[in-house]
């Protein structure tokens, strides 16, 4: 029997299993096509990251602007997109316990393949924001329960996130990651790191498979995924490095086009590449095999 995107993944991190496996690096993707960018560069999973969907469907910064209708939408076309799993960002579940369930029987339908939820007061912000504002450790359990509770036999992996770091520092997010583990999500995630010795504190102190985010513009680029798996981290999301590069190059790309008054000087990929990309090929054989030709 096929494993979904959820097994897999569940497999290729090897819980529940003895033994480490190699660290799972999965970029954020602001959209599909970026999605598809992720796949053809030979990752194994993409991260759907909230920060990367707002800014691309609204234009606007990661404090919560987005519904649980538009952001499951964006995770189902990413989804379709792609042939490797998906791991969203399920910002607070967007209510309460009815509110969880439904968000992650959603995602599930969606075909993704993990979700992480977070500790935050609605409405969230970037975990890289100042003015955090949290809700008790107690009360997140119970939401997580929740949401291992309505995710079914099959479905996403629950990531259990707290954002104590940047708002109470590195005690409490050490606390909370233990209590949300016990809870029994699948992997923890303290967010916010932005220097080197955060994360090496963090590896050091929170036990059991667990998430790191890897900040474009922080100290902590420094480390590459070999020293994070060195660690013991056991997946690395790089949420913002292809939002940043696609925003730099859009950017760059028409300053020259306005100058010049032409796209000659700026370098792109090619009209083939690109539609080898969007898989026109595809397309373009079902047409050819089924399409109607009135002319015989």
């Amino acid at each position: 029997m096929r494993m979904n995107a959820a097994q897999t993944l569940r497999a290729r991190l090897g819980l529940g299993e003895g033994g480490r496996r190699p660290i799972l690096m999965a970029p954020g993707a602001p959209d599909a096509l970026a999605a598809r960018l992720v796949q053809q560069a030979g990752f194994e999973a993409v991260y759907m990251t909230g920060f990367g969907a707002t800014a691309s469907r609204l234009g606007r910064p990661d404090i919560g602007l987005l519904t649980q209708t538009e952001m499951t939408t964006h995770a189902r076309d990413m989804v379709r997109a792609v042939a490797i799993p998906v791991i969203a960002d399920a910002d607070t579940g967007y209510g309460g316990p009815a509110n969880i369930a439904r968000t992650l029987e959603e995602y599930a339908q969606a075909g993704v393949a993990a979700v992480h939820l977070e500790d935050q007061v609605a409405p969230k912000r970037c975990g890289q924001l100042a003015g955090i504002r949290l809700i008790p450790a107690e009360e997140n359990v119970r939401r997580l329960r929740c949401a291992l509770a309505a995710r079914g036999a099959a479905g996403p992996l629950v990531i259990g996130r707290t954002d104590a770091l940047p708002a109470l520092g590195l005690d409490e997010a050490v606390r909370r990651a233990a209590l949300y583990r016990d809870a029994g999500v699948d992997l923890v995630f303290v967010d916010g790191v932005k220097t080197v010795a955060e994360v090496e504190a963090i590896a050091r102190r929170v036990p059991g498979p667990k998430v790191v985010s890897i900040v474009d513009g922080t100290e902590a680029v420094a480390l590459s995924a070999a020293a994070l798996e060195e660690m013991g981290f056991a997946l690395v999301f790089h949420a913002v490095t292809a939002l940043f590069a696609a925003a730099r190059a859009m950017a760059e790309a028409l300053a020259t086009l306005r100058r010049d008054g032409t796209p000659a000087a700026i370098p792109g990929m090619g009209y083939a590449d690109f539609s080898a990309l969007v898989d026109l090929p595809r397309f373009q054989a079902l047409d050819q095999e089924f399409g109607w030709d009135p002319a015989g």
